[in-house]
């Protein structure tokens, strides 16, 4: 969740994924913002993430983190807070609701998701998976386990 306030853009786990991407990107143009790639790929969140699971079953997800440019900050800060927040409060005692948290940015985010969901149920067809994913076998076998 978006702990630092509303930002210009939104970071997309995972982004090239699937056709998810491009209702993400709409959504976030739609906001005055862009969607970018995982700042941390080295760190693995895909693949320890609550949405994993579907995902190794085929069924593609959005997967979002919080963006870091932030608006009326300087270049770099948020990148900054982020990188000092995992650093010393993730997955520590003291990670934990905070008042000084600028859940603006977090209520961006959850406008976000939820307008992508909204459009991906308007859709005539299923999300799929980008051509040669490693999950888009799973996605086929599911889809023709339906057929039987």
């Amino acid at each position: 969740m978006n702990i630092i306030g509303p930002t210009h853009d939104v970071t997309v786990i995972g982004q090239g994924k699937s056709s998810l991407d491009n209702l993400v990107s709409g959504v976030a143009r739609w906001q005055n913002r862009v969607a970018t790639p995982d700042e941390f790929p080295d760190r693995g969140y895909y693949y320890r993430s609550d949405q994993f699971m579907l995902a190794q079953v085929g069924v593609p997800g959005v997967y979002l983190h919080s963006g870091v440019n932030v608006i009326g900050k300087p270049e770099g800060w948020g990148k900054q807070q982020i990188e000092k927040w995992t650093e010393t409060r993730y997955h520590q005692p003291s990670d934990e609701y905070s008042d000084s948290w600028d859940l603006r940015g977090a209520v961006s985010d959850i406008r976000l998701l939820y307008y992508v969901g909204l459009l991906a149920a308007q859709q005539p067809t299923l999300p799929t998976w980008t051509p040669n994913d490693e999950f888009e076998p799973a996605r086929k076998a599911a889809l023709e386990a339906l057929k039987k």
